[in-house]
């Protein structure tokens, strides 16, 4: 067997007979996960045909410790692990019985392929879908959000109607009996129902399918044909499930099904968790499954967090809910790092010295610290890039859920797709070629990028350095400088007096590859700018598949130029696992507090900065939905108040110092400065548990 140094009772659970079910629950970081790991092992080396066997988790990423373990194992019998989503395997369900529900599920061209709509894509397609509606009838008139945004509630609210299992039509009442306090809210919740109803219609009529259809499709016509619940069944006779509580109902409901006509089961709950409820998860309706297993088993206690921490974790939890665990005796006071400053730079330079001083000084390596604040904005990610670049200290991020837009290296390739086709009629102004040609040229600044976009920039054209007829120009910006311009504007240049142009994911790659990423230029030695590239390919690949499918419906698409306007527009990415792959190897990363919890990885510090900011404990206000409402336990009639909020702030806030703590070894370094980056007082609820906290140990005796 594969070498994982497990406990007994981790082995025992690992090699558990080959038929049977076992609930296994703990804390982060008790060895849960290092037991499912061992247990698929443990088949494959028992003869079990690997193709038997589902691994079922809620998010892709969550599976990279399963995966690179099998990657490390010799020949095994029956091909590969299933590894699945619910997404994912709805996916594959829809797509292999499609022909036998299509017509039966409503859709106009039954006999035709369907189309599987990414996130983005969903955007462009409702937007065309409910954009003369929205005008006609000024729908959200007072709703001060982007559409995309308020696409992605609308979608969010048909996403939480297909895992609960409600119809699509009942989402504009059950909003308003619980959140209408006027006329415009109801109106407001109205319109969202009235555009779910239009974009479903849509979908139907182009054989699209989004995320709620899908599933929907899958749980309504495929799950009810004999031959699609014979043919899951017998595939899926061994069942590892992960984080089991941050999967939604639906999940659940299908998990119950497979329980059934399984031979064997491992189940991984973790206790206080539960963290994509915004995404619907939900702990509660997990807990359905322990009942069906046949074992139940607990690991107790932490593998990760050192004595200090550990008490730090139960102190904070205390502060905002019964105690989770018998009290540790340990003093808390080694484990919390903080000093209090004024502006909010001083707290970035706090942060800067103190990461330089755990790796230069102490030998920390950067995979072990990571730097977290609830929301990451482009100021506090560049002010900590720079405190930190000038230590040696190159920094990492992560901020999915970001529109492509507002990452500089796609804004870079964006415009510089807009320069290489001006026959689309959308020349970029002059700031975004100057943006471009910072993003793009390594060692250009902002000012000699300035002065050769009003020197070089004409009628959508770059011209070559040549033209800049004063010398002394010419020194100022360096010949250096110029050259690698020069090579820029002459590969554009060729490119628009080509014969043909490009598939526009083409011209991404290939501007990427034969430039680019070569040395002297921006995208050559930063990773993240290198990951934005790939990401846009992808996206824009995929945007062309989708599109040259839609093009027997509507041939009155321009590819390239739709997928820009797209872009423009502000849709917010697509989930890429490469983010989340990566993060756990390229050193320091920072990234919002839930999007490392969702990494599932240990540190050895963590960095919490702005403690004073709402934002760890509120959750962010979205008009147009609610994820509690919508869930499956809300009771019909209630009406969601003030109160309602403010324990739900509160259990936020524990679930998420339970779970940072629980992912941490050796300390945490709060981040703390009176005024906020834009210069307000901050009082927020983690700001205040912390402050009781220290009030508590100095009444207890211990001088803090």
């Amino acid at each position: 067997m594969a070498s994982i140094s497990l406990s007994r009772a981790q082995a025992e659970l690992a090699s558990a007979p080959l038929t049977g079910s076992v609930w296994l629950e703990g804390w982060a970081g008790s060895g849960k996960t290092s037991v499912g790991v061992q247990r698929i092992l443990y088949l494959m080396e028992r003869g079990i045909p690997a193709e038997s066997i589902l691994l079922f988790v809620p998010q892709r990423s969550l599976a990279q410790p399963y995966i690179r373990a099998m990657r490390g194992q010799r020949a095994h019998r029956g091909g590969q692990v299933y590894v699945h989503t619910m997404g994912s395997l709805s996916l594959k369900m829809v797509e292999t019985f499609w022909f036998l529900v299509a017509e039966r599920a409503g859709f106009r061209y039954p006999r035709d392929l369907p189309n599987f709509l990414s996130l983005e894509m969903v955007q462009y397609h409702m937007a065309r879908a409910i954009e003369p509606i929205v005008a006609e009838r000024d729908y959200f008139n007072s709703v001060r959000i982007n559409r995309p945004r308020l696409y992605s509630q609308i979608v969010d609210n048909m996403n939480k109607a297909a895992i609960v299992g409600f119809p699509i039509d009942e989402i504009g009442s059950r909003l308003t009996s619980a959140l209408a306090g006027g006329v415009e809210q109801a109106h407001i919740y109205g319109d969202a129902q009235t555009c779910a109803l239009e974009f479903r219609r849509y979908c139907l009529a182009h054989n699209l399918l989004d995320f709620s259809l899908q599933l929907e499709v899958f749980r309504d016509h495929i799950w009810a044909t004999p031959q699609a619940r014979t043919f899951l069944r017998g595939r899926c006779k061994h069942l590892i499930v992960d984080n089991v509580e941050e999967d939604n109902p639906a999940s659940h409901w299908l998990l119950l099904d497979l329980l059934e006509t399984s031979d064997s089961a491992l189940i991984i709950y973790d206790r206080d968790a539960g963290f994509r409820r915004f995404l619907g998860a939900d702990p509660t309706a997990a807990r359905r499954l322990r009942e069906r297993c046949e074992t139940k088993a607990t690991l107790e206690g932490s593998l990760v967090m050192g004595g200090e921490v550990q008490a730090l974790s139960g102190r904070l939890a205390a502060q905002l809910g019964p105690s989770v665990a018998r009290a540790n005796t340990a003093d808390p006071r080694p484990a919390l790092i903080t000093e209090a400053h004024r502006f909010h730079p001083q707290m970035l330079d706090w942060v800067a010295a103190n990461v330089d001083e755990l790796v230069n000084a102490r030998g920390v390596s950067p995979t072990d610290i990571v730097i977290l604040a609830p929301f990451l904005s482009d100021a506090l990610r560049f002010s900590l890039a720079d405190g930190l670049a000038r230590r040696g200290l190159p920094l990492r991020s992560h901020r999915p859920s970001r529109a492509l837009r507002d990452e500089a290296a796609a804004r870079a390739l964006l415009t510089l797709a807009r320069l290489a086709h001006p026959h689309w009629g959308l020349p970029p102004t002059n700031f975004d070629v100057v943006c471009a040609l910072t993003t793009s040229i390594a060692g250009l600044d902002l000012t000699r990028a300035q002065l050769l976009a009003e020197m070089l920039y004409r009628n959508g054209c770059l011209l070559p350095f040549a033209e800049v007829r004063s010398s002394a120009m010419q020194d100022r910006v360096t010949f250096e400088l110029g050259e690698r311009y020069d090579r820029l504007a002459g590969w554009i240049s060729r490119y628009v007096d080509g014969e043909r142009a490009d598939a526009i994911d083409i011209f991404f790659r290939r501007l990427f590859g034969a430039l680019l990423s070569r040395a002297g230029y921006g995208f050559h030695a930063d990773v993240d700018a290198a990951n934005t590239a790939q990401n846009l390919v992808d996206s824009a690949r995929n945007f062309r598949w989708s599109l040259d499918y839609m093009s027997r419906y509507d041939d009155d698409i321009d590819l390239g130029l739709d997928y820009v306007n797209m872009v423009d527009r502000g849709v917010i990415a697509n989930f890429y696992a490469r983010d989340w792959i990566s993060d756990a190897e390229e050193g320091l990363l920072i990234a919002p507090a839930y999007t490392f919890l969702l990494s599932n990885r240990p540190v050895d510090y963590q960095f919490w900065l702005n403690i004073g900011s709402e934002g760890w404990s509120r959750r962010l206000y979205q008009p147009l939905t609610h994820p509690y409402v919508l869930s499956r336990g809300w009771q019909a009639g209630a009406v969601w108040t003030d109160e309602d909020e403010r324990e739900l702030n509160r259990q936020s806030l524990r679930r998420l110092l339970l779970a940072l703590t629980r992912r941490c070894r050796k300390g945490v370094y709060l981040g703390y400065s009176e005024l906020s980056e834009s210069g307000y007082e901050q009082r927020g609820l983690l700001l205040e548990t912390i402050q009781s906290l220290l009030r508590r140990l100095a009444q207890e005796g211990q001088d803090v």
